[in-house]
């Protein structure tokens, strides 16, 4: 006996067309809802159609923001982000333009893209370098996608992107500041380890020192010579101004008048020297 196996299964009409397929499970049917929505003006009653919007798809912006864990941000951080993303995207959504999640998944993407630009970067930089960044990146990804490639030059780099060489260095060193090590972050494992912060520089008071006695020695030459004596005993060889008075003939009382005249008179022609101005309070143009 033959059979005709090209007839529906038993319970499904030939006529019967099975209905589509939503994409997640976690995208609820709330097309009503979007639609009794935007009917309604502002008040209670639309404020409560969109809190129970916002609970039927919150579990589709937390998928959302599982695509981004592990990168340095909490996932209840990355919750809230997205949260926020499918406000917005309620807020602006029309229901006349098709299917929500068609418009909800981009704008709450989006929203946790931005968190990451604007709040993540332990440094700080422009919005034109954070572009070039990732000009930069996907240009290099695409440069090595072949196995063995070598890492593209920054001259490879820009003939790719069409951005100078001086762009394309400023992405690259972009691509650095996304994270930050600790001043206090090993910089070797062995026995002599350091950390970062001893490799630093610190500023030399010495310079300073240095270019305080080459600014002076003009001023200590135009001295009288026993003022000159004087300050050498005081200063160089550690003389008390009780025995220098006693060398010199003199007394104390005068030493130090002549020690605080001479030291005055040499560091009011330094500081005139750096403010242009002669001694006296003219400048050497004016002369």
């Amino acid at each position: 006996m033959l059979i005709d196996i090209s007839t529906s299964r038993s319970g499904t009409p030939d006529d019967q067309t099975a209905p589509p397929r939503r994409q997640h499970d976690d995208a609820p049917e709330t097309e009503a809802l979007f639609r009794r929505l935007a009917a309604l003006p502002e008040g209670p009653e639309r404020d409560s159609v969109r809190d129970e919007l916002v609970t039927a798809w919150l579990p589709m912006a937390h998928r959302i923001a599982g695509r981004f864990r592990d990168r340095g941000e909490s996932i209840e951080d990355l919750r809230q982000v997205a949260a926020l993303g499918l406000v917005k995207a309620i807020d602006r959504f029309d229901p006349d333009r098709g299917a929500f999640e068609s418009y909800a998944v981009p704008t709450i993407t989006g929203e946790v893209k931005r968190h990451f630009r604007d709040r993540m970067w332990a440094l700080r930089v422009p919005r034109r370098v954070q572009e070039l960044r990732n000009k930069v990146r996907v240009a290099r990804r695409e440069l090595t996608q072949n196995p063995g490639s070598p890492e593209p030059s920054i001259a490879a780099v820009a003939a790719h992107t069409g951005l100078t060489e001086e762009e394309v260095g400023t992405g690259m060193e972009a691509l650095d500041s996304f994270s930050t090590l600790s001043l206090d972050a090993e910089m070797s494992s062995g026995a002599d380890g350091y950390s970062l912060a001893d490799t630093l520089g610190a500023a030399d008071t010495s310079y300073d020192v240095v270019v305080d006695r080459e600014s002076a020695k003009a001023g200590l030459r135009r001295l009288p010579e026993r003022e000159r004596a004087i300050l050498y005993m005081r200063f160089f060889e550690d003389m008390t101004q009780s025995r220098i008075a006693d060398r010199l003939g003199i007394s104390q009382m005068h030493v130090s008048r002549l020690i605080s005249r001479s030291c005055a008179r040499v560091r009011d022609e330094v500081l005139a020297e750096r403010s242009g101005r002669r001694p006296g309070g003219s400048r050497p143009d004016a002369l």
